[in-house]
């Protein structure tokens, strides 16, 4: 433990008695949201992102100690373990690592290498390779003629002559090679630094069957490995998966090759195969070099042996693991930065808000909801096709708007959005007229898992009496007024923020995902009074069982009036009770620091600021001008320490502060409601739905989102897209493109530039933006795919190698 705990002190680069104070608190049950809001002083501050990777790392490697001592018993076991491997092995940092060490030792099946071995041909093949100079067939008869003589049919029976010996000899080197684990992680190393990550269209597939033509980016692609963009990665593994795209790791010179004999170069049938530069690295690892002694051939066939048969695919197939583990990493990690922006977006707030739920033939489900959230009237009207009940609709909706006071309107973005705008505007527009200076507004909002919340669970026992269709509405309407409040109630996967999100692995994209609506809730807090169910689960240290207690007392007995209540509800203890209380907020209540973020266990701390003051509570929360005369120091002991006590004062200041930014409204442009709509040179403004590390896509209200790529965000360099934007925020762009074929919109945020000059030729009509960069630009080359690279001290190293191995 004590290693694992100086390791993780040495990635965060904190002390480790931080990070024993984080894990103690972690193994003891304490959540990440409690530990970096209330146990500072424990970890000397360290956050909550510093704390998620202290938590994911402490996994990791205790996973790997795990294995680490499985492994050590394992060997010893075997009677084989060495005090060098025994070193190498507790040394090793990584399990990709360790399992290399592991190799030879693995229990597997019986191999080619193994039958040799029983058949007593190590000996030999030690020989010959220890000293080329010998004639490896004259070796191998005379093994083959003494074995006979004493094992007979035993030994024939397997090895019928000399050629079937020798074969032997090259099956025990091969993998008595490629179970080398210094050689393994050598080649691994290089192939990542210098292989191409290839995928060409499989033979017999229809390029204009549109499931096929999606990948159409991807037909004849190629580039470096290391630095393949995790959408492309995962863009590829789908196509193979859906068996459209072959997948290979390649070498530039495998490519040359390629191109040469595409050219209709003329190879010479006598000349030698060349050697590739996998099969040098081999052999300088080795020590050995073709001198045309009599053994050189026997050994360079073992060689090219042993990489094409032994490493190549198994190596392959690691460094796609590694390309996959990391492509999938980062979508992740995109994922949970936008759900986070989404569950953080800026709230509309007690506001009386009508739902919409578009639709055409089925007409457009309508739900009122009153500022707490409550449904007051539910509707359905027609404006579009079948029926075309424009004045109908609008008569229907502006008697609720009327009736309920509404002063917002919510409309999903899915089929029928625009036109339902539409409708909403119109009926704005007529209310205002009836009666001028009314505030009345109107926004589109993703609808995104509103009917997977609509059939939910939950959703029948929240709306019992609703149709599974009007629940969609009513959620619409909520996830306005309070974002947070109502996605909670949504599995993250099905909020749509995310990109292959079916591709990764479920299990950690899941648990990524929790870990962000708990940090978002907590970040937030939740008002104990009116938070449901599945929004109070995701409180610190609440289960879902307890949540479902806590909604049931106060149906039994009303409104919490204090935090001390917690006490009463059936399944909720101590340790319950110190996790969560922080978070839960209870407006007009007996004690005015329940609304605030002051934990109960620091009320004695506020006690001692009011008698130092001689005000009252009520007297000093929010109350600056007192507050920022107090001295922390004066209040801190050896408990709660001054970080506590600053905390403390900087939540009195502002109470139950919301940390969300402020409620706007986007505005789409009139006569802009489908994609064939979207002229070159328009300025529009949408609201950005999704971020991806290449760029951002913006809902313009046209049924299909624009993407602004990297490049087109500022006028700047930009790494990443979520330096300059993030879901949910409204901006203004520029139509660069429009692709109707696929689809496709290009914009940009670069207000102040020029348009670029359309292109002419071949390439005019192309959008760019989408499009894998050819490999010569990616490799920086200009002539194109043949073209030779310049000399280097690495290229002449290689040229060296090469030259070793040359008959």
């Amino acid at each position: 433990m004590d290693k694992i705990l100086l390791q993780l002190a040495a990635e965060l680069k904190v002390r480790p008695s931080q990070v024993k104070s984080a894990v103690d608190l972690l193994d003891g049950g304490a959540t990440v949201p409690f530990i970096a809001r209330y146990r500072k002083e424990a970890t000397d501050g360290l956050d909550d992102i510093q704390l998620r990777e202290l938590e994911a790392r402490l996994a990791y490697l205790r996973e790997l100690e795990d294995r680490r001592a499985a492994v050590l018993k394992s060997i010893e076991e075997q009677g084989k373990l060495t005090p060098e491997l025994r070193t190498a092995i507790e040394a090793a940092p990584t399990k990709q690592e360790l399992e290399d060490l592991y190799l030879p030792y693995k229990q597997k099946r019986r191999t080619k290498g193994m039958i040799a071995r029983e058949a007593g041909i190590e000996p030999l093949a030690e020989r010959l390779f220890a000293d080329p100079t010998l004639d490896p067939l004259a070796e191998a008869t005379a093994f083959h003629a003494a074995q006979a003589s004493e094992a007979g049919a035993t030994f024939t029976d397997a090895f019928a002559d000399a050629f079937a010996v020798l074969d032997g000899v090259r099956d025990i080197l091969s993998e008595r090679w490629a179970e080398d684990a210094e050689l393994i992680g050598k080649l691994r190393d290089w192939l990542w630094a210098e292989g191409l990550f290839q995928s060409k269209l499989m033979s017999g597939k229809d390029e204009l069957n549109a499931d096929v033509a999606k990948f159409r980016d991807y037909f004849d692609y190629d580039e470096p490995i290391r630095t393949v963009p995790s959408h492309r990665a995962l863009a590829v593994f789908r196509g193979r998966a859906n068996e459209i795209l072959d997948a290979k790791l390649v070498l530039a010179e495998d490519l040359d090759a390629a191109q040469a004999q595409a050219a209709g170069a003329v190879k010479d049938a006598k000349a030698p195969r060349p050697v590739s530069a996998a099969e040098a690295r081999i052999a300088m690892h080795l020590g050995w070099s073709h001198k045309k002694r009599p053994g050189d051939d026997l050994l360079r066939k073992t060689v090219a042996w042993t990489w094409k048969v032994k490493l190549s695919l198994s190596l392959e197939r690691d460094l796609f693991t590694r390309l996959r583990e990391s492509a999938e990493a980062t979508a992740i990690k995109v994922f949970a930065e936008n759900l986070r922006d989404l569950l953080l977006a800026a709230p509309a707030g007690k506001r009386v808000v009508m739902g919409l739920d578009p639709g055409i033939r089925t007409g457009v489900k309508v739900a009122v909801v009153s500022d707490t959230g409550k449904v007051l009237d539910t509707s359905t009207v027609y404006p579009h096709e079948p029926r075309k009940d424009w004045e109908g609709s609008i008569h229907t909706l502006a008697k609720l708007c009327a009736t309920h006071g509404v002063n917002l309107i919510a409309i999903g973005n899915g089929t029928a959005s625009r036109e339902t705008d539409k409708l909403a505007a119109d009926l704005i527009k007529r209310l205002q007229q009836l009666a001028p200076g009314a505030v009345i507004d109107k926004v589109v909002v993703s609808e995104a898992g509103a009917s997977v919340y609509s059939a939910s669970e939950f959703a029948s026992k929240e709306l019992p009496d609703l149709d599974v269709s009007i629940r969609g509405a009513v959620s619409i309407a909520r996830r306005l007024q309070d974002p947070l409040a109502e996605l909670v109630k949504i599995d993250p996967k099905s909020i749509g923020v995310g990109q292959y999100q079916h591709d990764v692995n479920q299990s950690e994209l899941a648990k990524t995902l929790d870990a962000v609506v708990e940090d978002c809730v907590n970040g937030v807090g939740v008002d104990l009074n009116t938070a449901s169910a599945p929004l109070l689960s995701r409180v610190s240290g609440l289960s879902a069982t307890v949540a479902n207690s806590i909604v049931r007392w106060r149906d039994a007995n009303g409104a919490f009036k204090n935090r001390k209540q917690l006490m009463d509800v059936a399944g909720l203890g101590a340790k319950t009770f110190e996790q969560a209380a922080g978070f839960l907020r209870i407006r007009d209540g007996d004690n005015p620091l329940d609304v605030s973020g002051v934990h109960p266990e620091t009320y004695p701390v506020v006690q001692k600021m009011l008698a130092h003051t001689g005000k009252a509570a009520a007297e000093l929360v929010g109350k600056s001008d007192v507050l920022r005369t107090l001295k922390p120091e004066l209040f801190a002991d050896e408990k709660f320490g001054v970080i506590t006590v600053r905390d403390i004062l900087t939540e009195l200041e502002k109470p139950g502060r919301d940390p969300r930014p402020d409620f706007k409204v986007a505005r789409f442009n009139d006569g802009v409601d489908d994609i064939k709509d979207l002229q070159e040179g328009m300025v529009l403004e949408g609201t950005v739905s999704n971020v991806a590390q290449f760029g951002a896509f913006v809902d313009l209200g046209v049924h299909q989102d624009g993407l602004v790529h990297v490049s087109q965000l500022a006028n700047k360099f930009v790494s990443d897209a979520r330096e300059v934007v993030k879901t949910g925020d409204i901006v203004k762009v520029r139509v660069l493109e429009v692709d109707m074929a696929r689809k496709r919109i290009s914009l940009t945020m670069k207000l102040d530039s020029a348009p670029a000059p359309r292109a002419s030729g071949a390439g005019a009509g192309k959008d760019n933006s989408f499009r894998p960069a050819a490999r010569n630009e990616r490799m920086g080359g200009g002539g194109g795919r043949g073209a030779p690279a310049p000399a280097s001290p690495a290229n002449s190293a290689m040229a060296a190698a090469f030259a070793k191995l040359k008959r």
